[in-house]
């Protein structure tokens, strides 16, 4: 059944509480990467330019103690939203209590209101009660009394089940209010799960990333339905070592080893592996590297795959009518062993037939930094939410959206 979507609701003269997911990175009072904000601003749009009131929710980082919370402050992302949107954004310090309530009140139809960290919630007089990410039922009905619908935008928390997000759809629900994905939602929906459940083939996916823990659940449900799955990134040498290829002093995860053998017992030629690396005798961009081919040296670790991988890959993935990328293929914060990732995401840019769907931070990172990222269809807000899609999990912030009658 299709999901209610915010452009299926009349949202003139309401007041539309959602859920957006501005987690994104602030040092010194300023927003660095603005790519999550950016992203919520077509159902912000939607919202305004319909006669709604957007009054919006959203987590930034982790609140373990009162000392974290004016590092963690919602105020430089409103700033930042403001100058995005090029309307007046009106911040409110607080996420409860009568100075919220009066600032909603008093809004106009068009505008848009943020209010403060949703985590702050979690740390309450100084106690570490987690009444946010711990879903307290009480603080969910509250925020939902604050608004006549509800919308959740926020993809990259849907794997959690937050008061922000479950919290405030039930209780939405419970009183009859409608519960809605944004834009942002329903491409995150259309995509990864046409991806998974439907796609066209050949489907490839790409795994990376240093550990194979990360993504057991992933490889095994797309063993099912991917025509191939390449395999880099750290957790290639827990692979190696399953095949008894050595591995010097790569990366690996001993009590993983079974596993790794079971998938590729499992996965027989659907797994490609890299055939190179790119290895050094520390982890270090000023480390002596060198290319090998196969096992990996004494002394030395792996930290990237070699150009003969790269060539692999780019013959897999050239007939390619479906490819999901998720981690890099190296250790891609230094420049030295960055080369394996960008190359992957340099040739996923001149795929014109193929879905191209990319998701994880340095995968992400790698598109914009080479320019391309205009030209794949989509890229996933969501780290650990795109995951948990990949590997077949219900997500709550999902399963929590009304379904269409």
């Amino acid at each position: 059944m299709s999901k209610l979507i915010i452009d299926d609701l009349d949202l003139k003269g309401k007041d539309v509480l959602m859920r957006v997911d501005f987690n994104v990175p602030v040092k010194d009072g300023v927003v660095g990467d603005d790519n999550r904000i950016v992203a919520a601003l077509p159902s912000i749009e939607w919202v305004i330019n319909h006669g709604g009131k957007a009054i919006l929710l959203s987590h930034l980082g982790r609140i373990k103690s009162e000392d974290d919370k004016p590092g963690l402050s919602l105020r430089p992302v409103a700033e930042k939203l403001s100058k995005l949107i090029k309307k007046p954004v009106i911040f409110v310090p607080v996420n409860e209590g009568p100075q919220l309530e009066e600032a909603i009140d008093k809004m106009q139809d068009g505008q848009i209101l943020l209010a403060e960290n949703t985590r702050y919630q979690d740390v309450v007089n100084g106690e570490n009660v987690k009444r946010e990410s711990g879903n307290d039922p009480k603080l969910g009905e509250y925020w939902a009394s604050l608004g006549d619908v509800f919308v959740n935008d926020a993809f990259g928390t849907a794997h959690r089940s937050h008061a922000s997000n479950v919290g405030i759809a039930t209780a939405m629900e419970k009183a009859g209010k409608p519960v809605a994905a944004g834009f942002l939602l329903e491409k995150e929906i259309k995509f990864l799960g046409n991806a998974v459940d439907n796609p066209k083939h050949p489907f490839v996916a790409i795994l990376g990333g240093a550990k194979v823990s990360d993504k057991i659940g992933v490889i095994d449900h797309l063993l099912d339905k991917a025509d191939k799955i390449i395999i880099g990134g750290g957790m290639t040498y827990t692979f190696y070592a399953a095949k008894g290829i050595s591995i010097g002093n790569s990366l690996v995860e001993k009590d993983k080893i079974d596993v790794a053998k079971q998938i590729l017992e499992k996965g027989g030629n659907k797994i490609v592996l890299p055939v190179d690396s790119v290895v050094a005798d520390k982890f270090s961009n000023d480390a002596d590297a060198k290319i090998v081919d196969g096992a990996i040296p004494d002394g030395y670790m792996a930290l990237d795959i070699g150009p003969k991988s790269i060539k692999l890959f780019e013959g897999v993935l050239a007939d390619a009518k479906t490819v999901v990328w998720n981690g890099p293929m190296g250790v891609f914060e230094m420049p030295k062993f960055a080369e394996g990732t960008l190359a992957i995401g340099r040739f996923l840019g001149t795929l014109k037939d193929a879905t191209t769907i990319v998701g994880g931070g340095d995968s992400t990172a790698a598109v914009k930094e080479l320019g391309v990222a205009d030209k794949l269809t989509h890229i996933s807000t969501g780290g650990g939410a795109s995951l948990e899609y990949l590997e077949g999990k219900t997500l709550p912030g999902i399963a929590c959206v009304s379904n269409k009658d």
